[in-house]
């Protein structure tokens, strides 16, 4: 499973995820669900099926940042519209909506699961803190705000 998913295009799990985005699609941007569909991935994470543990895919939008026009006159050179390039990534911005959905939870991981020509899709992977102490997540709450998660660390240029 994991060698297939290395290189998705070319391999059964193309065709099996092209299926799955278009209900995907039409669902909400944040969801719980029973399982991992990289069930290889969120092992390697730390995920476990057991009480405690939640999984979250988030669809979050693919290409650069584009504000939004201002109403009020400016030169096109002020206008601040195109060319915005956001310092966090599209995942970092996946764990952190899924935080905001999940207060009670703490953001444990998160992967790259699929994207089209819109969407990027990730699942996150959530820990009850109250159920599971033994992981020892550190104090206070907010691992993915402070910039603990691995897609926060990379951002921050902890990890290469």
């Amino acid at each position: 499973m994991a060698k297939a998913w290395r290189r998705p295009e070319s391999s059964y799990v193309k065709g099996l995820m092209q299926e799955r985005v278009i209900e995907w699609r039409s669902q909400p941007a944040i969801l719980r669900v029973d399982k991992p569909t990289r069930i290889d991935r969120a092992r390697r994470l730390g995920y476990k099926d057991k009480l405690g543990y939640v999984v979250v895919r988030v669809r979050v939008r693919r290409g650069g940042l584009r504000k939004q026009r201002p109403r009020a006159g400016r030169r096109q050179k002020r206008m601040g519209v195109t060319k915005f390039k956001p310092a966090k990534s599209v995942r970092l911005i996946a764990e952190e909506r899924a935080a905001k959905r999940f207060p009670n939870l703490e953001v444990l991981n998160s992967y790259w699961v699929w994207q089209d020509g819109r969407y990027k899709w990730y699942e996150v992977l959530l820990v009850d803190r109250l159920l599971l102490p033994e992981l020892n997540l550190g104090k206070g709450r907010g691992r993915v705000f402070r910039g603990l998660t691995s897609a926060g660390r990379k951002v921050r240029g902890l990890v290469s």
